[in-house]
């Protein structure tokens, strides 16, 4: 399986966040923590306020928070969330892609299942599990 980098950023962003969940971080101060840009860690922030996984705040001492503690927040609820829209393989999606084999094909049943797996696996584990360390912990 491979995720998509709007996916790989989100975690990352939420790992931060997940590290000092009394504050407020906003676009810009992730973005220049992980070397990345701002306009995309918006639209990823964006997703994540929309799927109840992180609280938005404009204005002076704004920026964006975990909506809930980090141990309520399942790792695979985060990936389906960036995820959606995006299919392992082209014939699983909604409309059945360009697939010439379909109706023949073996493969595709098993595509589901190792999809399915992996995302319960990923069910297993909560953000607080991933959480990066403060960065207080870091400099002992």
């Amino acid at each position: 399986m491979r995720l998509t980098t709007f996916t790989d950023y989100g975690l990352r962003m939420l790992m931060r966040m997940a590290s000092a969940p009394e504050r407020a971080f906003s676009t810009a101060e992730l973005a220049e923590e992980f070397g990345l840009s701002r306009n995309h860690l918006s639209k990823i922030m964006q997703r994540l306020a929309a799927g109840n996984i992180v609280a938005t705040r404009r204005g002076s001492g704004g920026g964006a928070s975990l909506a809930r503690p980090a141990s309520d927040i399942r790792i695979g609820q985060i990936v389906r969330l960036l995820e959606d829209g995006q299919q392992l393989v082209e014939c699983l999606r909604p409309d059945g892609g360009e697939c010439v084999i379909d109706g023949q094909c073996r493969l595709k049943a098993r595509l589901k299942s190792a999809e399915a797996a992996f995302l319960a696996d990923l069910d297993d584990a909560t953000l607080a599990d991933i959480a990066l360390r403060p960065l207080a912990d870091l400099k002992d």
